[in-house]
């Protein structure tokens, strides 16, 4: 293609509304125009490469023997009532109207949608498994959008369901979509992890989500440098540091004490001369409509996952301060275990073995010394909190690490939560109805390629992957009013593309500073530069990544770049 003849809207200057380096250099390279807030224009540069991960994601999918559909994003509101989900989903979800009144949304992915087909269709265990596929646009109704790409409110996924009639079945599709998910971001070039994940929404039994390292990501993970683990700070578990004193020894009885004005754990502390670590942090929650009492270490935060869980309501809330005063005659701040009869009470792990701790009262202005779990209150036992950074790995005695990270992929082990509730049923080998089994798997294709350029970026631009870059080589000649040099440029561009290269030539009647800087903002690995040397048989091919030029002849430029390609 020649660049004088397309729409390539370069910016000098660094928008000021772009935050993430992905945001700013999609502006600038004239890959994107904002349309509102989440929604986007692809423009041409976006386009192709957003099309080249797209052939990737098909080529490997196809692979496995997944076979590709093209589904409704318009959903009527019946079929994700049929799972539960019209509900859970709430304020994320685009919902509307038809002329006739009946309720619809935009789809946010396709579960309800597929085990639709698989239950019109599907009748006997010949007929498994089956892996089905699509690239679809998304939507959700993202309540703060930002970081250009990365949370938006249209997006393209690819989403795939497997349906098999047994676990092992299921074992073996999740497996595939594993190693599948991993040929893709190595041909795409990234730097990525597969770290176990919390199914939130989706539920099942397992998932993991294919991480990228960033800055720019919102997702955090805890690592574990030494043995390799991973896990969403959703998900993950660990051993908490020791607490910062020892507890008090002796069999000791809960003992009031004044405590005026001090309300935080941080107040409470400096108050006592005691370190955090030896107080009980309560939080009163409202799970399913009923109260619940969390009690944690003071220093620990909790896991707003692992609550919704433990309590079987992901949309469970904090508690107003009227609910506290009528249930506890106290104001938080001055809230405790002991005594406390008219709800659950469940406590942190790391309370376990703990002796004479800190907690409030349930008197305003008064704690209480000497509270010990199982003997002072009794409550249920989960896991609550949120991995700390310095906490010990589960598998070995290494501190963990808390990274910041982009969700590429995720994939799930759904179990029986859509095939059963939505009634699909087919006959086994034995003439008995069974339900199959089902696996969810999803690909963020923006986010693919706006993670490349948050890993592979300098202050000149992108320094995007071949594979996924929108042209692999542009031929610039340095001086359009040099006849040779044009004809050469011509020749060389002709070349590449007989040898099946994506190329680019510019042929802009510019300085050569100017397409030199273009060509490094769009993110074109490879530049064959015909300037000066041309008089000596040669030209430049210059590597964007490394900006190492190397002379070779004019003939041979085209065979070079196919080589460094491979």
């Amino acid at each position: 293609m020649l660049w004088s003849k397309l729409f390539i809207p370069t910016l000098r200057e660094t928008p000021a509304e772009a935050e993430v380096a992905s945001h700013q250099l999609l502006l600038r390279a004239g890959y994107i125009r904002q349309l509102s807030a989440g929604l986007y224009n692809y423009l041409f540069l976006a386009q192709r490469a957003l099309l080249k991960i797209q052939r990737i994601v098909r080529e490997e999918m196809d692979a496995i023997g997944a076979q590709e559909m093209y589904l409704p994003a318009l959903n009527p509101a019946e079929i994700w009532q049929e799972s539960g989900r019209w509900d859970i989903m709430g304020d994320n979800m685009f919902r509307l109207k038809d002329r006739s009144g009946h309720d619809l949304c935009l789809g946010m992915t396709h579960e309800e949608i597929m085990t639709s087909i698989a239950r019109g269709e599907l009748r006997s265990y010949k007929h498994l498994p089956q892996i089905w596929y699509q690239i679809q646009t998304k939507f959700r109704d993202e309540p703060r959008p930002k970081s250009g790409l990365l949370r938006v409110r249209q997006f393209i996924m690819k989403d795939s369901y497997s349906f098999d009639m047994d676990q092992a079945g299921l074992d073996a599709a999740y497996d595939k979509h594993f190693q599948a998910y991993r040929r893709i971001f190595d041909r795409c070039g990234l730097k990525y992890s597969a770290v176990e994940a919390h199914s939130g929404a989706m539920g099942g039994s397992q998932s993991h989500e294919f991480m990228v390292v960033s800055d720019a990501g919102e997702d955090l993970v805890a690592v574990c440098r030494a043995c390799g683990y991973a896990a969403n700070l959703e998900k993950a578990v660990a051993t908490p540091a020791p607490p910062a004193a020892a507890d008090p020894a002796g069999d000791l009885a809960p003992e009031e004490f004044h405590t005026p004005g001090r309300k935080t754990i941080a107040e409470v502390a400096a108050f006592t001369g005691l370190p955090e670590t030896s107080q009980m942090k309560s939080l009163v929650l409202v799970a399913d409509g009923q109260p619940v009492l969390a009690l944690l270490r003071g220093d620990h935060q909790l896991s707003e996952t692992k609550f919704g869980a433990v309590a079987n309501d992901p949309e469970f809330r904090a508690a107003r301060p009227d609910e506290i005063v009528q249930w506890f005659g106290a104001e938080a701040g001055s809230l405790g275990p002991v005594g406390v009869k008219n709800m659950a009470i469940f406590a942190d792990l790391a309370l376990v073995g703990r002796r004479n701790m800190i907690a409030g009262a349930n008197k305003d202005d008064y704690h209480l010394r000497h509270v010990t779990l199982g003997e002072d209150f009794q409550a249920e036992v989960h896991d609550l909190r949120q991995v700390a950074a310095g906490d010990q790995c589960p598998h070995c005695t290494a501190a963990l690490d808390i990274i910041k990270t982009v969700e590429v992929g995720h994939i799930f082990k759904l179990g029986y939560k859509y095939s059963d509730t939505m009634g699909l049923r087919v006959l086994a080998a034995d003439g008995k109805e069974v339900t199959p089994i089902m696996g969810s798997y999803g690909i963020g294709i923006e986010r693919i390629l706006t993670c490349a350029i948050e890993l592979y970026h300098d202050k000149d631009g992108m320094v995007l992957p071949a594979s996924i870059a929108p042209f692999q080589v542009v031929v610039t000649p340095a001086n359009n009013s040099d006849a040779a040099q044009m004809d050469a440029a011509r020749s060389i561009y002709q070349s590449c593309l007989a040898l099946g290269l994506d190329a680019l030539l510019d042929d802009r009647d510019e300085r050569p500073g100017v397409k030199f800087k273009d060509a490094d903002l769009i993110g074109v690995p490879w530049r064959v530069v015909v300037g000066k040397k041309l008089a000596g048989g040669k030209v430049e091919l210059v590597e964007r990544k490394t900006r190492q030029s190397t002379d070779v002849p004019v003939a041979d430029a085209a065979e070079a770049v196919k080589g460094k390609l491979g």
